[in-house]
């Protein structure tokens, strides 16, 4: 298997964590963008993994994100693994910045184009973790956490909802993986997958309440990252316990 390129937009924790050290111990060259480096570092420090490149920055700053994805001399990463999110607010039922997810995928497709614009080659796999709940293709949650979604998650939804329509619309390849409610702690529950169309719709269900944080970021890593299958290409899969 030829050594990628990996970029990786939230991968201090959760998700993103675990999908950036599965791609680590594959051998795989990962760059990360951290606001603070050695919340990163202390865990993996770069001593054993001479294979990560950390790059301090904000996933809202254009000029941070241009260096995360042209750090392959000067070309486009092969792929980039986006999970960024905000923090949940449960006493106002929103997250700290309802708008994070929308505005950090506008700042990674722009600086795409710049860029490109400014000679840089490559066609990245942008990988997204989004979230179950807001298909436009039938329910995708079980039916008793329909209220819990729409109601006490609407704004973090709605959030998600336009950072894929932003993705999709942007002519980029990708996969968008909607992971069903997040817990902690690694398990060998087996994970079931659904895909989805953004355009033609439901391919196949799998509907469930949650699965952990660690799990769904090892699952983008394998079936993903480290060895592409290609039904994933430019679709929605849908993983749950």
């Amino acid at each position: 298997m030829a050594t990628k390129t990996v970029a990786f937009l939230g991968a201090s924790t959760g998700v993103g964590h675990a999908a950036l050290t599965g791609t680590l111990a594959a051998g795989h060259n990962c760059i990360a963008l951290c606001r603070r480096p050695s919340k990163l570092t202390d865990k993996l420090p770069q001593s054993e993994f001479p294979n990560l490149q950390v790059i301090e920055g904000n996933a809202h700053d254009g000029d941070a994100v241009g260096r995360l994805i042209t750090a392959k001399n000067g070309r486009l990463v092969d792929q980039i693994v986006f999970t960024i999110g905000g923090a949940f607010d449960f006493w106002r039922f929103t997250i700290d910045d309802p708008e994070v997810c929308r505005n950090g995928m506008s700042t990674l497709l722009a600086a795409i184009d710049r860029a490109r614009n400014s000679g840089s080659l490559g066609k990245p796999h942008i990988l997204v973790c989004s979230t179950t709940g807001i298909s436009k293709f039938g329910r995708d949650v079980p039916l008793l956490m329909v209220p819990l979604y729409h109601i006490l998650l609407k704004v973090p939804h709605a959030d998600k909802e336009i950072m894929e329509s932003r993705l999709w619309d942007s002519g980029e390849n990708f996969t968008i993986v909607r992971a069903s409610l997040l817990t902690d702690g690694d398990s060998e529950t087996p994970i079931r997958v659904g895909i989805e169309d953004p355009k033609t719709g439901r391919e196949s269900s799998a509907i469930g309440y949650t699965i952990s944080r660690e799990d769904a970021g090892k699952w983008i890593a394998n079936n993903v990252v480290l060895e592409p299958n290609s039904v994933y290409l430019n679709k929605i899969a849908m993983i749950t316990y």
